[in-house]
């Protein structure tokens, strides 16, 4: 007798609490789903790179050849190239705000200049801090951190290339 009253007592759990659990409001609905890898926009520059969308990471971090500073008016610039492995290339020079250390798995901290860059995924346009490094040895050009991707998208790790860049073009100097 005790197994069928335990059958009941769970039976009425879900009926009560699966209906409760669907109506909770979610942040989910109303935002784009995005792939593990998207297609981006980059501003200035205008050039669409492959990048991975990673929700370890803080910051975004780009792929940067050729990389010179120089002062301009007395503040640090950077001149860089960036390309998109389909002979795409733009050469940049943006104001460098900071330098960060960025900590890697199998080495030590590593200096690199971080710079403010528009940046499209989908619709979304928003201006963020990203490091400049040579990711030549890594597959995809970029990699987009939680800074740029909090509260704009939610990602589905099985999928990748949902969301085309579709942003208009910024005005960036």
């Amino acid at each position: 007798m005790k197994p069928v009253i335990l059958s009941m007592v769970n039976w009425v759990f879900w009926v009560i609490t699966l209906p409760l659990i669907y109506a909770l409001p979610s942040n989910a609905g109303d935002k784009p789903v995005a792939g593990w890898v998207e297609k981006v926009r980059i501003y200035p520059g205008n050039l669409v790179v492959e990048a991975k969308l990673d929700t370890g990471a803080q910051t975004c971090s780009l792929h940067a050849t050729k990389l010179k500073e120089f002062k301009k008016n007395g503040e640090p610039w950077v001149r860089f190239e960036v390309d998109n492995k389909q002979g795409g290339k733009a050469i940049l020079e943006r104001k460098v705000i900071r330098t960060a250390a960025i900590k890697r798995h199998f080495a030590g901290s590593q200096r690199r200049p971080v710079v403010r860059l528009g940046i499209c995924l989908g619709n979304i346009y928003r201006e963020t801090e990203v490091n400049l490094i040579d990711r030549s040895g890594f597959q995809y050009r970029m990699l987009i951190g939680r800074s740029f991707l909090e509260g704009q998208v939610v990602i589905d790790p099985g999928l990748k290339y949902q969301l085309e860049p579709q942003c208009r073009q910024p005005n960036l100097e």
